[in-house]
């Protein structure tokens, strides 16, 4: 294809479609037609162009132009707060209880892998030399120590702002690098693990194990269901490339991924309040039972809506990810 001759072909066409871009506010019925058959022609122009005779320059005008012609015929569509609450009331929910059978098993093993190891580090003081000096581990582990003024030490808002922020990323790691066939989720969960294990491991073996319950369980209970779920979303997207049963892997990794951003922000939010009630509550004056009953009524409401909520958009089809609208563009291929 000689490309100066098809430039000079259609070069009316392009600079026509400009024009009614322009005033597209202001068509008349006839102009309205026109500029679908005129974007239509465009399209298919540029896929020529792209397959026979590539041009930078030609190529970046009609990509616009197309796009912009896109946008006029399709409309642009706008977040409105019935998004906002379909979101909340049904996609994530949904998406959070069809992945339970991955979610749930994570929590199960991820909690007894923290226990074993509180155990193993509690009843074996040469495991405790290793994590620090006898002197530094009566630091932490004393009343009035550095496992308590954790949660004191700094004001209440920057404080929940930080975990929030350090939660938040973490579940993200989670979702986005279980693509990587979940290895790098595993990690991330053994780290937290380890974490919570050297806490009780420590403090239970200086008797203090329940004031240690006492300031973890009120947030911790709704944090790491944040977490176990993010964990148990990647691993399963992991096994989406390994098994992406009937639907072809690329169909079954974009509507899995899909998802898995949905979630992302959905549990952003709920680690927005689990960070709150670690920034006002955990280091609050309340006795402990309170913190913990807060932390209890939090984690239900969340399971809760969950399985109430979730398990019944997902029962009526919904399963996180977009509107099917929404999920690809395509341009004609033919005027």
């Amino acid at each position: 294809m000689d490309l100066d001759v098809f430039v000079s072909a259609h070069r009316a066409e392009w600079d026509r479609l400009e024009v009614l871009l322009g005033r597209r506010r202001r068509l008349t019925g006839a102009e309205a037609d026109e500029l679908i058959v005129l974007y239509q022609r465009a399209a298919t122009h540029l896929s020529l162009i792209r397959s026979i005779a590539p041009d930078p320059l030609l190529t970046g005008r009609l990509s616009r132009l197309v796009a912009r012609a896109r946008g006029t015929v399709t409309g642009t569509r706008r977040a409105s707060w019935r998004d906002v609450s379909r979101f909340l009331l049904e996609g994530f929910p949904a998406a959070v209880y069809r992945a339970r059978h991955w979610w749930v098993p994570t929590a199960l093993l991820s909690t007894a892998v923290a226990a074993l190891l509180g155990w193993w580090i509690g009843t074996h003081p040469a495991v405790q030399a290793t994590i620090a000096a006898p002197s530094e581990l009566r630091q932490l582990t004393r009343p009035g120590g550095e496992y308590e003024t954790y949660y004191s030490d700094h004001p209440a808002t920057a404080f929940a702002a930080q975990v929030w922020t350090n939660n938040a990323q973490a579940a993200a790691m989670c979702l986005v690098l279980g693509v990587f066939l979940g290895l790098p989720v595993l990690w991330i969960l053994f780290e937290n693990m380890l974490n919570l294990g050297v806490g009780i491991g420590l403090m239970s073996s200086a008797g203090r194990l329940d004031t240690f319950l006492g300031l973890v369980l009120p947030h911790g209970l709704l944090e790491l269901t944040a977490v176990f779920v993010a964990a148990g979303t990647g691993l399963r997207l992991g096994w989406t490339l390994i098994d992406p049963g009937p639907r072809t892997r690329r169909a079954a990794l974009a509507e899995e991924g899909r998802a898995a951003v949905g979630m992302a922000i959905g549990l952003a939010l709920v680690l927005f309040v689990s960070g709150a009630i670690e920034g006002f509550v955990t280091p609050s004056g309340l006795p402990t039972w309170a913190r913990i009953a807060i932390g209890i009524a939090a984690e239900l409401a969340f399971l809760t809506y969950v399985y109430v909520l979730g398990g019944r958009a997902a029962r009526l089809g919904g399963t996180g990810d977009v509107a099917p609208a929404e999920r690809s563009a395509s341009v004609p291929t033919a005027a």
